[in-house]
């Protein structure tokens, strides 16, 4: 039997990701913090636009990470984990590196997750709004 392996997004795909959500950004005048992972989660590519908060660039990487490792948009998980829910406390776990607000997509190819996507550094509309610019950028070349 032989295994099948989804190739994992590249340096150069990163990057023209980063490039759609960053011209977004700059259209609504909020700087932002952009990662690209790949499908299982570590950093492929990051970019720190100026004046964007130090603190996204942690919380962007997670949101990739999380949009990777559980395979589903982060805004998803916000329902399910507020007190009384079946997730209640999902993000205290994985040493805290998962994010349970928007901002954070995975990138499938062929139905397969082979990157994901988080935006940090505005309110989460803004952070969703920039990540889905390069998401749909994802979207038409694959």
């Amino acid at each position: 039997m032989e295994l099948f392996t989804m190739e994992s997004i590249s340096l150069s795909e990163a990057k023209t990701l980063i490039e759609a959500a960053e011209q977004r950004a700059n259209e609504i005048e909020n700087p932002m913090v952009i990662t690209v992972a790949n499908d299982e989660g570590n950093l492929v590519a990051q970019h720190r636009m100026d004046d964007a908060w130090l603190a996204s660039v942690n919380i962007s990487r997670n949101k990739a990470y999380t949009a990777a490792a559980l395979e589903m948009p982060t805004h998803e998980l916000a329902e399910a984990s507020e007190p009384g829910n079946s997730l209640y406390g999902l993000q205290t776990t994985d040493d805290n590196r998962i994010v349970v607000f928007g901002g954070g997509y995975p990138l499938e190819r062929d139905g397969e997750v082979v990157g994901a996507f988080g935006v940090s550094g505005g309110a989460v509309e803004q952070d969703r709004e920039v990540a889905e610019a390069g998401v749909e950028e994802w979207n038409r070349n694959n």
